[in-house]
């Protein structure tokens, strides 16, 4: 585990400014959707900005530590279910789907909010729910939140996406737009600096810093998580997919390989960092486009061997 220095690290500044303007002034709306990347600190704002909407009701309570714990009466977290596929189906194997990244939100967990909302504030003004990766709502759960911020009520809305364009266009036009922007790869490098002990971070050698930040896609945090991934790998897999491979032999190792040691999030984490590489390399787009839709492919956890081995023997085919 990456160890940081500071607990607000990569808190967006400019969106703070915001969230502390609509606390001062006491303009909330029924609605917020925080959008951005993965890994830009939505979630660690979002929780920042429910604990000093508590505050201004009740100052003396331990706002931060009912928060972080999850047992503030007046606050709801509704967070993606991972097994619903596998149970529906009657096929129930907890290894399979938690590796599968399969999620879904339920309208059961909406309907939820509709209890929590029609029971009367404890300690303060607002009733708080947040919405972790909102996107994966399905289409029933979706309408009935639509239902449900349309009704007027005390209560504050927080939705969490970094797919703004699978939410519905109602639900979007009812709440506010929250927008946390990516960083510079030269901020990135600066809030490294102030944040984390540098001497202590471990990368594979294998690997270039800069290529592992252009990978993460402006997100500080994304990039930490994925030098913990990418430290899993092996030299080896590292050395293999250091460029497009040619050989059908070896296309067919790899990809075996990789689908039997490495579960769905690491795979894509491994996709962005050679398509990284690769175009630095290259500067083939369609070369990318094809890596592109190999994450989509594993995302829907189709056939993860297979969406390996026919990308790969594309590459080698068409692009190289």
């Amino acid at each position: 585990m990456i160890e940081v220095k500071k607990n607000n690290f990569f808190l967006n500044e400019e969106v703070n400014t915001i969230l502390k303007n609509i606390i001062k002034n006491k303009s909330f709306t029924n609605g917020y959707i925080f959008y951005g990347a993965e890994g830009l600190g939505k979630k660690q704002t979002a929780l920042q900005f429910i604990q000093e909407i508590f505050k201004e009701s009740s100052p003396s309570e331990n706002i931060e530590e009912r928060i972080t714990n999850n047992n503030h009466p007046d606050f709801l977290i509704i967070e993606p279910d991972s097994l619903l596929a596998t149970k529906s189906s009657g096929s129930f194997d907890p290894e399979k789907t938690l590796k599968s990244g399969y999620e879904i939100i339920k309208i059961a967990q909406i309907r939820n909010i509709k209890t929590f909302l029609s029971q009367k504030s404890i300690n303060s003004e607002k009733k708080i729910v947040l919405i972790i990766d909102a996107h994966l709502l399905n289409e029933a759960a979706s309408n009935c939140l639509l239902k449900t911020l349309e009704e007027p009520s005390n209560g504050i809305f927080i939705l969490l996406t970094s797919k703004l364009n699978l939410l519905l266009d109602t639900i979007i036009s009812r709440c506010q737009i929250v927008r946390f922007r990516s960083f510079s790869n030269k901020q990135i490098k600066s809030i490294l600096k102030e944040y984390l002990d540098t001497s202590k971070l471990k990368i594979n050698a294998k690997l270039k810093f800069e290529d592992l930040i252009n990978s993460a896609n402006g997100s500080p945090n994304q990039l930490l998580k994925n030098i913990e991934i990418w430290n899993d790998f092996s030299d080896e897999i590292i050395s293999k997919l250091d460029s497009p491979v040619k050989s059908s032999l070896e296309i067919l190792e790899i990809s075996k390989s990789i689908s039997e040691k490495f579960e769905i999030s690491q795979q894509i984490c491994l996709v962005n960092l050679i398509q990284t590489i690769w175009w630095r390399k290259t500067k083939n787009i369609r070369l990318v486009k094809k890596l592109e839709n190999l994450k989509y492919l594993l995302r829907k956890n189709i056939q993860p061997r297979l969406a390996w081995e026919i990308t790969l023997l594309k590459i080698s085919i068409d692009d190289i």
